[in-house]
């Protein structure tokens, strides 16, 4: 009989915004709520979340905590320069991507590139910070922050035009038109 490692139930993520791509995600880890900064990943429980929102296989524990966490400061570093449209200091996200590489073979169907990342425990960090660097070959402009000033939050952009500036039009998009709206009332009203 074999027995498997049972996890503790995986908590509901407690994100506003889900469904970027991998780096863009990670980032979104940490949000603003009407309490104040919150940050999925202080703990393993929050790791946890996040790999299985992400469908991801990895154990959760401490060394992979550390690791994501890691490669989310490294991203988010990388990000910023980019938004700020300077060279980024690419030694952080190099070091995370230093712990893996694409390991490419050919099989029967033909080349197949598979994720080759020795210590376990930076696989989901260096998948992010891969996935960076496919969204920064594709697209680096489509990459964004919500425009509104209190919220941290990114996306990618797919709209047809590429002039999306709210991670949710129903939650920032709409509370940026109602101060526009108050705003003009206000003014009127002098």
């Amino acid at each position: 009989m074999t027995t498997s490692r049972q996890h503790p139930p995986v908590a509901p993520d407690p994100r506003p915004h889900l469904g970027e791509p991998l780096a863009l995600d990670l980032l979104n880890t940490r949000w603003m709520s009407a309490d104040g900064p919150r940050d999925l990943l202080t703990d393993v429980a929050g790791l946890r979340t996040w790999l299985s929102e992400n469908d991801l296989a990895a154990e959760p524990d401490e060394p992979t905590l550390h690791a994501l966490v890691t490669a989310r400061d490294a991203i988010a570093t990388t990000v910023r320069a980019l938004l700020e449209q300077r060279p980024p200091d690419t030694a952080a996200l190099n070091a995370v991507l230093d712990q893996g590489r694409i390991r490419r073979t050919l099989t029967e169907s033909g080349p197949v590139g598979e994720p080759d990342v020795p210590a376990a425990e930076w696989l989901p960090g260096w998948l992010a910070a891969d996935n960076l660097l496919e969204l920064i070959a594709t697209a680096p402009g489509r990459i964004r922050q919500c425009a509104h000033p209190a919220c941290v939050l990114y996306f990618f952009d797919t709209s047809k035009n590429g002039t999306r500036r709210w991670h949710s039009m129903t939650t920032c998009g709409n509370r940026a038109k109602a101060t526009r709206h108050y705003a003009r009332k206000t003014e009127q009203a002098d």
